[in-house]
Order: structure tokens, then C-alpha cells, then sequence
């Protein structure tokens, strides 16, 4: 699997125009790592752009219709996140496999689709997550994540991409969230909250009430 080349999509300006998106029935939060296998024509040449060009495109969670029915009716999500290419393989011929980095969150300005089905939209890039740590009460809830991350490592899962920052609340939130069962709509709600301890401690009280913590 080759790497792709290095850029910083977490850092771009203000407003991206004519972002080209990839609706999905995911949720991407920011350094998190979406692992895509991408076989339609549209798609393919949305990848070999950004990676020609080391621009991102926009991850946005699917409300109604399908990845691939292009003829379907499409809603989606007002707000999204960039991704960053960082692996891309050919699998085979017409297919990739590309794996790609959670960068900023984005909100959507009229989207438009073009004539091969393709989305684009002007964007307004939102600020990073300020970095703070976990709030002391929620120590468990951290700990938790810790002890999962050794136990997937065990049975060599490494779903989350290094280095991992158990001392910042945000991406203890992010990681937690990915991996929660629960629905798409509510991981959507817990991606747009602007406050990363917020966040967390709406996922400590879910563990509780499962009883993961105590």
C-alpha cells in the first residue's frame, strides 16, 4: 500500500469553494480514519484529483438515499468533515482502497450536483477543537478508551491513528464516538457540539448508563 503525498487539509482557508463531497452512511470526526473502497467512476476521479492536486474532500453523513443509486433522491447533512488521503491502493482494476484522515469541520453553502453525479459545495471551514484536558470526574471514561485501545491492539485493530491523545478531551470524545453503538443521527449531534468536554461528557454518561463505568 503506497502512501499518499503529505499535506494539511486540517489547515485550509476560511472558505474552500466547489469542495467535491462524499456522502456516506458515516459519520466522519476529526482524527478519525475512514477507510473507503471506491469503485465508481465519479468517485475514482474525485481521488485521483485529490491526490494529484493534495486537496481534501468533504465527508457528509447520508439523511436519505444511497453511496451508490445515483438516481436516488440524495439529503444529506448540513455539516461535515474534510478528509485527507493518506493510503491509497489499487486493489484491483477500477477499484482503490484509500484511507483517509478526519481533518476540520465544515459547514455546507448550496450544494450542487453535477452531470456525472458528483457533489460539490462553497464551504465554511469551522475552527479545531481546542485542545484541553479531560476534566478530572471523567477520568473513567478515559481509562476505558485506554483499555480498549490495548485490547483491539491485541487482536491487532488499530482502528484509531497514532499518536493517541488520551490528554485531550476532544479526541477521547472523537474516538469514543466512533466506535459507540448508536445512530448515525446521534453521532451527527455529538460531531457538531463546539464544546470537546461537552461532548465527552455526554459519552461518560452514556458508558455509565450501560454501565461500562461506574
Amino acid at each position: 500500500m503506497s502512501p499518499a503525498p503529505e499535506h494539511r487539509p486540517d489547515l485550509p482557508a476560511e472558505l474552500i469553494r466547489a469542495l467535491p463531497l462524499f456522502p456516506l452512511q458515516a459519520v466522519l470526526f476529526p482524527g478519525g480514519l475512514l477507510r473507503l473502497r471506491v469503485f465508481e467512476a465519479r468517485y475514482l476521479d474525485l481521488v485521483s484529483r485529490c491526490l494529484r492536486d493534495l486537496t481534501p474532500f468533504g465527508v457528509v453523513c447520508l439523511r436519505q438515499g444511497s453511496e451508490v443509486k445515483r438516481n436516488d433522491p440524495v439529503r444529506f447533512e448540513s455539516m461535515g468533515v474534510l478528509a485527507r488521503l493518506i493510503e491509497v491502493d489499487a486493489e484491483q482494476t477500477g477499484i482503490l482502497k484509500v484511507s483517509c484522515l478526519g481533518g476540520r469541520r465544515f459547514e455546507l453553502q448550496s450544494p450542487q450536483q453535477q452531470a456525472d453525479g458528483l457533489w460539490l459545495a462553497d464551504v465554511v471551514c469551522l475552527a479545531d477543537d481546542a485542545s484541553v484536558p479531560p476534566p478530572a470526574e471523567l477520568g473513567q471514561t478515559v481509562a476505558a478508551l485506554s483499555n480498549a485501545i490495548e485490547s483491539l491492539q491485541a487482536q491487532d485493530q488499530r482502528p484509531f491513528i497514532e499518536p493517541h491523545r488520551l490528554n485531550d478531551a476532544g479526541w477521547v470524545a472523537n474516538r469514543w464516538c466512533e466506535i459507540l453503538p448508536i445512530s448515525l443521527a446521534a453521532k451527527q449531534k455529538l460531531m457538531v457540539l463546539d464544546e470537546p468536554a461537552l461532548r465527552l461528557k455526554l459519552v461518560d454518561d452514556f458508558l455509565r448508563g450501560k454501565g461500562v463505568v461506574s
